[in-house]
């Protein structure tokens, strides 16, 4: 199912004090966060997960990874099977494993909206280089160097690409990837922000100076916002991770967030709590103290 309309994220003011409410759902960013450096799911973040959802907690994976690089998670989804994927962009049934994943909603960024904004982002900022993510297919800049697991499906320009008359002209694009080889990364979101305005969502989640760009109001929060409202889920209902600016807008959203020991200085200052690090099993700590807390 596409949704083509625009949502903002609610997002908690920030004198707004924690939740109380019993936990009805989990939300934790991958990278950074749920997974070790090594992109492993260690065994005692497997039995946390089977915990929670034991007790009646359903856990979201909420990712800037595309759907098919979800295999790493797939197995360790129990029962539901459900990832909100590019950032927001989709949301994934897991259940049939590697290779079956079933898109069930695409929140697709406008090609009008992407060209517009890489022609601005190319003034803004000269040398950027793009890559495009679709539901099916990466593909990429001649110049856009190899910061991915896989080779691109295309080699031609960004233009190219996103035009009426392009490669997979029919396939919905979920984001641009826009990468600067001398930009300060921080630096570079916030010019990228500026030039861009409200005709796209701008964040990044990598290192490096590697914007992700999605269409307006679609982030990791609203989409999760919409998932939880198809549930009957409140926000105060919610316990959300992360580690990255990608992230800031889903844990100012959730009734209790945690930012990991290894998290971007933003997403401190956004998490109402902070716990260990990815490769302390950060995830697993929190979840175990919940589970503790509950009847």
């Amino acid at each position: 199912m596409r949704d083509n309309g625009r949502v903002t994220s609610a997002t908690r003011q920030p004198e707004t004090p924690a939740s109380a409410a019993p936990p009805r759902l989990i939300a934790t960013d991958l990278d950074g966060t749920l997974l070790r450096d090594d992109k492993s799911v260690s065994p005692r973040t497997v039995a946390a997960l089977a915990a929670a959802e034991e007790a009646g907690i359903e856990v979201f994976f909420v990712t800037g990874r595309p759907a098919r690089w979800m295999d790493v998670v797939s197995e360790h989804v129990h029962g539901h099977g459900l990832a909100i994927c590019g950032n927001g962009a989709a949301v994934v049934d897991l259940h049939g494993g590697p290779g079956a994943h079933r898109f069930v909603k695409v929140r697709e960024l406008a090609r009008e909206n992407a060209l517009e904004a890489v022609g601005l982002l190319r003034d803004a900022a000269p040398g950027t280089v793009y890559a495009i993510e679709q539901t099916y297919g990466f593909n990429q800049e001649p110049d856009y160097p190899k910061l991915h697991m896989e080779t691109p499906d295309i080699l031609m320009s960004a233009e190219e690409l996103l035009g009426p008359r392009g490669p997979l002209a029919d396939e919905p694009v979920l984001k641009i990837l826009a990468f600067h080889p001398t930009l300060d990364p921080d630096a570079f979101l916030t010019l990228a922000r500026l030039a861009l305005g409200d005709r796209v969502n701008v964040t990044r989640s990598s290192p490096s100076a590697l914007l992700e760009i999605s269409g307006p109001g679609v982030s990791k929060a609203s989409t999760l916002a919409l998932c939880c409202a198809e549930r009957g889920v409140s926000h105060e209902e919610v316990v959300a991770f992360g580690d990255m600016p990608n992230d800031v807008e889903m844990l100012t959203w959730a009734g209790r967030s945690y930012a990991m020991g290894n998290a971007h200085p933003e997403v401190v200052s956004a998490a109402s709590g902070r716990t260990v690090a990815n490769n302390d099993d950060g995830v697993a700590v929190v979840i175990e103290e919940l589970l503790g807390l509950l009847p």
